[in-house]
């Protein structure tokens, strides 16, 4: 039986409008805002890639064991537009990131802000749906009265 050309059209379109919605998600479907966890170790490697960024980096477990995290931040042009660059990611160099860990307890996180050696702070989280809300987000609105 062959369907109308209108039918598969249709398809095609319902099909090519649910793929980014699978590909994106909220920050509160995947990391736990109540779950804050401090990284301190060497960069090993960056993946400059939509919709968010990864640094990956090798942590030392309470147990003195290496762990290698991957730390989810904005994406690479937000990124850019904070400050943070693929020249400014350099593998090897020991940061400090703040971030929430992953709701599966995979050695995951949301990164928040990241320092650098030369004591630089700088905001690479996601904002959006269940990010929290501290104030630290530039893109967030101050809050308050009279604002």
């Amino acid at each position: 039986m062959a369907r109308p050309l209108w039918m598969w059209v249709a398809g095609v379109v319902v099909l090519g409008a649910v793929t980014p919605l699978v590909a994106h998600h909220a920050f509160s479907s995947e990391f736990d805002a109540k779950s804050p966890v401090t990284l301190r170790g060497p960069i090993t490697k960056v993946e400059w890639i939509n919709p968010h960024a990864w640094i990956h980096m090798e942590v030392k477990s309470a147990a003195g064991k290496a762990e290698t995290w991957m730390v989810e931040g904005g994406t690479p042009n937000t990124l850019q537009r904070r400050g943070i660059s693929r020249d400014s990611i350099v593998l090897g160099t020991v940061i400090v990131v703040a971030g929430f860990k992953a709701k599966d307890g995979r050695l995951r996180a949301n990164g928040r802000d990241i320092t650098f050696p030369d004591g630089r702070t700088l905001f690479m989280g996601s904002s959006g749906t269940g990010a929290p809300s501290d104030g630290r987000d530039p893109t967030q609105k101050p809050k308050g009265p009279g604002l």
